[in-house]
Parts: structure tokens; C-alpha cells; sequence
């Protein structure tokens, strides 16, 4: 057989006689047809109950792939995974088909049929086909890009309501565009064609290499000390996951470098493979002794002591199945915040290792996905970057934000961005790049970075600023004139003033020198924003501070990004302050444009927040009365834990409702830190609240007096045992098995080792445990006691309902 040869007719044939012997399956498809779909389900039925892994990816664009098509794919066998591109409008129109066996040989399908009977079949299309031997490296770059688009945020995985969205979005289309004709002969799939459209800068997205910070003796920096104490803490008490939000610049690799040292096989995971070249230099500074592989689509050293693994190869099902469950012991996994796509919960789902640590400078995502619940919502150290610039671990910085007078509301926001070609409507303008130089130009210092929204508009700028005299370039995927390491170069000798690039330096690279950021596209998302803000805070001889210069319009997020900026906690912070309380070093000035599209942004509730408000005012009308954090957890449409992600507390939510009386406002701010320890307390059982419900069960007046293990020891043990599904979920290991019968020296025992020494090595010194004496470390006064009494019980039955509902599987 031909390593590589060229099919015009009958491709149909071709490719069932690879799938006959083929271990996984990629489909990747611009359309699909119920015609196609037909054609092929016998022998994707036949491979899947072999044992073959089956992946389809298809696109949406201008809704030809037919909604029975797509239902007719998930009926085939369950254990197909069919997922949907969301063009946007934008056009998506690969056609490929990978097929690899199980002796690391394949083939490599690529021309012009889509997954029609027409395409596959008597119609007129050229396809190449390749062996995976011929070209092994193209195979495995074929490969990982298929399983990047495939877990990409614009798709959506495919099931019956996902169907039906679709099904409904492709009538209306069809409705309004009626000279597109919806039911497809075989004849007319034939001769549908659409032209391609190419976008680099979304197709070949790349990092820069970040050079190695020096280190001296590598020794933990302060930041990383103190979170390295935190994790052991977390390890202490019995905790198997936690996760450790550190602000960008502060050295999250050589922290989980250092936490590694515990440990003897490592599995860390990243999404691109510059990170994981860039961890294992890391891992080698501070672990000389031991050996560390690349387990990505071109090298496959999975022996290593620490293994560097790229998600996409890792999450492919054969290579998954190289290792064992229980290989690794610890595994990282970098940029945390991508861990709640599908591709992260299949090699998460799969690892079964003694510790999982998750690292991250934005825990946060514009998705919605929970990744708190990925780690049980254990944050084991969380300092951002105004904490860090507090503590002079970062630069300070003087904001500047400039109004932009574009009306974004008129730009069609297609769910995570803004349509492209709209928005370059608006951005290149000769007005607009106009006031962006006088801006910069007026507040710049040496070296700028500028972040633009896309290749179109960075080339513009570019081309604007070098006719100003200015030395700029526009860096990205396509840029010819110069290097990437050569910008990078020529920045640091001070031989640039400004590089437009699009997204380049979000994750995991830096240029430290460079002391002036420059925003000139919408925030669509903080996490991006936050990233950016990062690149220009790394401390650096010359560099006194950062100049931050923001365009801000009435765009989404424009008054919600301001906020990562202030120092002040959720409760300080009032609606009609539009301007944050920067650190004491730094400073940040509004223009009058900007100052009052904030004040109107502010007399509008932020969206999520605004649900949560419906939400919450639904649940009490129903009861004629303000809820219980359980019953708004019981009752209430929104997921209850979306209140501690958006306000940390429960009580906090009341008072930004106006639900709170100037009293009770008064007495949130005396004992919020009390609060929150109780709302985010970790919990891997169940102990920690079956003490506070005993004190609390004394009463408003009594309940916070100490406590002794023997006291509680009644309370505790009946409370775990009166109910089967309680102390099947926390009392039926090993250790706690002969304590169902009640033996008051041994569980008086088990509670002073766990949930007392545990909470008082872990509150910060709100709970003490000492000389046998359980206590809470804080003054109450006993006026404040009813109220603080009926919050803490509030919050105290929340979490222990939500504990046992979640061990128990029944969490939403």
C-alpha cells in the first residue's frame, strides 16, 4: 500500500477498511448528513463494541449539518462522543478523518468530503490519504490539534438537549434565510461548497518560551514559603486535593517545583507545550537529582520521575491507558482554570493519585464550570495581585482609564466575544487609533506591551504608530519581518517601544522589563484580562512601577474588571463607588467620560448577580420570608454554591440584597473573618460541623463558650450513627469502625486528633485547640451573640447537608 495516495472516488470503501482494524476514530467534519451518518453507522457500531474510541466533531455553520443527524450519531452506541462547533458565523469547514491502530501505525484522511453518502461515495471529491509511518510527526500534530479542537470552549458536547437547541437554532435559520434549502437531496450534498476562511490567529495560537527566573540558592520565595506551608497543613489533616491561587509573576511552577520534593512519581499536566518545557527547566533547578520526560505529541518519555504531559496527547484514550491509575503521586495540573473541560475530567476521572494540586492565577471562568468543585473547594493558598503588589512582591502601577466612546451594545456579542468583523468596524478608524497614540503617548514610560483583539487590528496600530515615528510591531502567528525571540530581544535592549499582539502573552510567558501595558480591545473575559494585567507587575531593577493605560467602554465586564483592582472586601465596597481603593503605592485615574459610564453601568445589576438576586427573591416569596441558606439551596433554581463563589458568604449576598438591617451590616463586618472561616472551612468530613452544631446547640447565649472532646463525644457519636447514610459516608473506614459502639475515651479521642487539632492548625487563629480546650480565638460580644449565633448555625446546616448530599452523589 501507498504511504501516500490520492482518492477521487469511493472513499466510503477506503475508510471502512481502516476502521475494521482501528483502535480510536476521529471524525472531524464541516457537515454532517443523516445520508453520511446511515452510511457509516454499522461499522462505527461495529468498531465502538470492539472496544475502538470514537470521537466526532462537527460544525454549525450556517446550519447545513442536519439536527436528525446529529441525533442519529448519539443513537449509534452511547459511548460515542459527538461534539458541535459554535462558528459564530465564522466559517468552519475542515474535513478529516484519523484513523490509528493499535501498533502505532494509521492513516490520515484529508480532502473535501464531509460526512455525506454523496462525499463518501459517487461524488466528485479529492481526498488524500497518509500512513502514520510515512510521516509519524505530521500524524501526531494531526492528532493533538484534532483533540485541541475538540475540548475548545467553542464546541459543546452532544446529547438530546444539546440536539434539541441546535434543532430549534436551525429552524429559525432556515426560516429567515428561506433560498437555503433545508432538506438535502443526496444529489444537492454534492454540490454544496463554502469558501474557506482562514484565521491564524485562532488556528495557530502560540506562547512564547518564559526565561528562567534566578533564584540564588533556589529557595522558596516568600510567597511560595508561605504556600508551601499552607499545602502541608492542607496534607496534614488528611486532605487529597487542594488548589492554590497565586497571582502572576510570583512563581507558581518552582512552588509546585518545591511541593514536589514530597513526592516520588509526578504527573504534571499543562495545555501548551511551551509550559511543560519551561516546568521541567524548573523542576531541574530545584530537583537536580531527578529525572523529568515530555509526554506530548512528539516525544513520549513516560519512565521519568516527573512526567511533563500535554492534556491534549494525555486525554487520548490510548495513551491515557499507558499508565496505571495509581502511577503518579502527586499530579499538578498547570493553569487550573482550564480543568473543568472534558478533556482535564477524563485524565482527572481516570489518576487515582495520593495528592492533586491545582495552580492557578484565575481560578475564575467565562464558562460557568465549577472548578472549586474539581479540588472539593479546598483553596489551600490564595494571594492575588493586589495582595502581592500590598506586600511588594509585585511592581506597583498607576492606572489610567480612557473612555472609549464606541457603543458596544450595537455589536453583536456572540457568547464569549464579540462578532470580529463588526468590532473592527469600530476599531479601525483613523479617530480611534488617533486618541489611543495621544493617550499613550501621555502616560507611557519605556517598554509597552499592547493588547489588541485581533491580527487585523494590531497591524493597524502598528502601521499608525510607526508612521508617528514610533519603533512598534505588530508580533503574532503570521508576523514575517521578525522573530518572535528577536521582538523579544530587541524589547529588553530598549530597541522596541511597543508590541501589538493578540493573546500572545496571557499564560506562561513574560518580558519583566516591560513597564507600560496598554489595553485597546473589549475585556470579554477576566481571566484573559487578569493574565495581561500580570505581565507588566514582575519586579525588575529599572522598573519603579507599571503604567496601565485601559480603553473603556460600555462593553461587558468593563465595571466588573475594575474590581481586581481594589483593596477593599466585598462588603466595604458600595455600588455608587465606581472607582476602586488601589493599594497606598499605586494610583488610578478616571477620565470624566469613564467616571460616569461607570455610575451608569453600577445603577444596573451585573448579570450573574442579578440571577442569583431572582433567584433568591423567588425562594422568598414562596416562604413569606427571607430563606434559610439551606432552603435557598433546596428551593432556589440557581446552584446555591454560585452565592459563596460571587460573595463568599451567604450573609454577605443578604447585605448587597438590602436584606440587612444597619445593625446586622455593622455586626458582618466585626465578624466576617469568623464567616467565612465557617462557610470555607475544608471539609472531607463531616467533624468539623457536628462540633460546631453541639456548641451551637447550647444555645444563642452559650454557644460559643470552649468545649472538651469528652463533652462533645455524646453528641458526635449519635450523630453520626442514628442516620445509615451518615456513617456509611464519614464513620465506616477502618480507624473509625470499632467506634460504633460507643466508647467514650476513643471517640472523645478521634475528636481531638481530627476535627479539633485539625481546625485550629488551619482557622488562622480563630479556633484554638489547647490543653484538651476546643475554643473559638475571637471576642463576641454577648449582645452581638443572638444574631452571629443565628448566622453560624445557618451556615453550619448548610454545609453539613450540602457534605453528605454531595459523598452521597446527589449534588446537583
Amino acid at each position: 500500500m501507498a504511504d501516500v495516495r490520492l482518492i477521487t472516488e469511493n472513499l466510503f470503501t477506503e475508510m471502512t477498511r481502516e476502521m475494521k482494524k482501528a483502535s480510536s476514530i476521529y471524525i472531524l467534519t464541516s457537515f454532517v448528513m443523516y445520508s453520511g451518518v446511515r452510511l457509516l453507522e454499522p461499522h462505527l457500531k461495529e468498531a465502538i463494541e470492539r472496544g475502538a474510541e470514537v470521537k466526532v466533531l462537527a460544525g454549525d455553520y450556517l446550519f447545513v449539518t442536519q439536527p436528525h443527524a446529529l441525533q442519529a450519531l448519539l443513537e449509534i452506541d452511547p459511548r460515542i462522543e459527538v461534539r458541535l462547533w459554535r462558528s459564530g458565523g465564522t466559517s468552519f469547514h475542515p474535513k478529516a478523518y484519523l484513523l490509528q491502530y493499535e501498533d502505532n501505525d494509521g492513516v490520515l484522511i484529508v480532502g473535501s468530503s464531509n460526512l455525506s453518502r454523496s462525499a463518501l461515495t459517487y461524488g466528485v471529491e479529492w481526498n488524500l490519504a497518509m500512513q502514520a509511518k510515512a510521516a509519524p510527526m505530521t500524524f501526531v500534530e494531526a492528532q493533538t490539534r484534532f483533540m485541541h479542537l475538540f475540548y475548545h470552549e467553542q464546541t459543546v458536547p452532544l446529547n438530546s438537549e444539546t440536539c434539541m437547541d441546535y434543532a430549534r437554532e436551525y429552524e429559525e435559520y432556515h426560516r429567515l434565510h428561506p433560498s437555503l434549502v433545508k432538506t438535502w437531496t443526496e444529489t444537492e450534498e454534492i454540490e454544496l461548497t463554502m469558501p474557506v476562511y482562514e484565521d491564524a490567529e485562532k488556528r495557530d495560537s502560540f506562547v512564547l518560551k518564559e526565561a528562567v527566573a534566578s533564584y540564588g540558592g533556589i529557595v522558596p520565595r516568600p510567597a511560595q514559603q508561605i504556600a508551601l506551608e499552607e499545602l502541608e497543613k492542607t496534607m496534614s489533616e488528611g486532605y487529597d486535593k487542594a488548589m492554590v491561587v497565586m497571582a502572576t509573576g510570583l512563581g507558581k511552577t518552582y512552588l509546585a517545583a518545591f511541593f514536589a520534593r514530597n513526592f516520588n512519581r509526578v504527573l504534571f499536566i499543562a495545555h501548551k507545550e511551551e509550559l511543560l518545557y519551561q516546568a521541567r527547566r524548573s523542576f531541574a533547578e530545584v530537583m537536580p537529582e531527578r529525572t523529568g520526560g515530555i509526554y506530548d505529541g512528539q516525544t513520549k518519555e513516560r519512565q521519568a520521575d516527573s512526567v511533563f504531559a500535554s492534556i491534549y496527547t494525555l486525554s487520548i484514550k490510548r495513551h491515557l491507558e499507558r499508565f496505571r491509575p495509581d502511577e503518579f503521586d502527586l499530579i499538578i495540573v498547570d493553569e487550573f482554570h482550564h480543568a473543568a473541560a472534558n478533556s482535564y475530567r477524563r485524565v482527572l476521572d481516570y489518576f487515582q493519585p495520593t495528592f492533586l494540586l491545582g495552580i492557578t492565577a484565575t481560578p475564575y471562568r467565562t464558562d460557568g464550570k465549577d472548578v472549586y468543585a474539581i479540588c472539593d473547594g479546598n483553596v489551600a493558598f490564595q494571594l492575588d495581585f493586589i495582595e502581592a503588589v500590598q506586600r511588594g512582591w509585585l511592581a506597583p502601577f498607576r492606572y489610567y482609564g480612557v473612555y472609549d466612546d464606541t457603543d458596544y451594545s450595537q455589536i453583536t456579542w456572540l457568547g464569549n466575544r464579540y462578532a470580529e468583523e463588526e468590532l473592527l468596524q469600530a476599531q479601525l478608524k483613523e479617530e480611534m487609533a488617533a486618541k489611543i497614540y495621544a493617550a499613550w503617548n501621555k502616560h507611557k514610560q519605556t517598554r509597552t506591551l499592547a493588547f489588541c483583539s485581533s491580527i487585523r487590528q494590531a497591524d493597524f496600530l502598528s502601521t499608525f504608530f510607526r508612521a508617528k515615528g514610533v519603533r512598534a510591531l505588530s508580533l503574532h502567528s503570521r508576523t514575517r519581518e521578525m522573530s518572535r525571540a528577536e521582538a523579544i530581544r530587541q524589547m529588553e535592549k530598549g530597541e522596541l517601544d511597543v508590541i501589538f499582539t493578540v493573546d500572545l502573552f496571557n499564560e506562561g510567558t513574560d518580558i519583566p522589563s516591560v513597564d507600560t501595558l496598554l489595553f485597546v480591545r473589549p475585556t470579554e473575559s477576566l481571566t484573559i484580562f487578569t493574565q495581561q494585567v500580570g505581565r507588566g507587575l514582575r519586579l525588575y531593577p529599572t522598573k519603579e512601577y507599571c503604567t496601565i493605560i485601559d480603553l473603556i467602554g460600555n462593553y461587558r465586564n468593563a465595571d466588573v474588571k475594575l474590581t481586581l483592582f481594589d483593596t477593599r472586601t466585598g462588603t466595604e465596597r458600595k455600588n455608587h463607588h465606581c472607582k476602586p481603593v488601589v493599594p497606598f503605592n499605586c494610583s488610578m485615574e478616571l477620565e470624566t467620560g469613564v467616571i460616569n459610564l461607570l455610575q451608569e453601568m453600577a445603577r444596573k445589576r451585573q448579570p450573574r448577580k442579578e440571577k442569583l438576586l431572582q433567584a433568591f427573591e423567588e425562594v422568598k416569596r414562596d416562604l413569606g420570608r427571607i430563606p434559610t441558606y439551606l432552603e435557598l439551596h433546596l428551593y432556589g433554581r440557581e446552584n446555591s454554591r454560585a452565592y459563596r463563589q460571587e460573595f463568599t458568604t451567604y450573609i454577605r449576598f443578604l447585605d448587597w440584597a438590602g436584606q440587612l438591617s444597619q445593625l446586622e451590616s455593622e455586626l458582618l463586618r466585626k465578624y466576617e473573618h469568623w464567616l467565612n472561616e465557617v462557610e470555607a472551612t475544608s471539609m472531607t468530613k463531616s467533624y468539623k460541623m457536628i462540633v460546631l452544631l453541639y456548641m451551637l446547640n447550647r444555645g444563642e447565649q452559650r454557644w460559643y463558650h470552649s468545649v472538651t472532646p469528652r463533652e462533645v463525644a455524646p453528641f458526635f457519636h449519635r450523630y453520626l450513627t442514628e442516620k445509615e447514610f451518615r456513617k456509611r459516608i464519614d464513620f465506616s473506614d477502618k480507624s473509625s469502625q470499632k467506634l460504633w459502639t460507643y466508647n467514650e475515651e476513643q471517640v472523645a479521642k478521634l475528636i481531638a486528633e481530627k476535627p479539633m487539632s485539625n481546625w485550629s492548625g488551619s482557622s488562622k487563629g480563630l479556633v484554638a485547640f489547647t490543653d484538651g480546650v476546643f475554643s473559638l480565638n475571637f471576642d463576641i460580644d454577648p449582645q452581638d451573640s443572638p444574631i452571629l449565633y443565628r448566622w453560624t448555625r445557618d451556615i453550619c446546616l448548610y454545609r453539613l447537608h450540602v457534605h453528605f448530599e454531595k459523598k452521597a452523589g446527589r449534588a446537583e
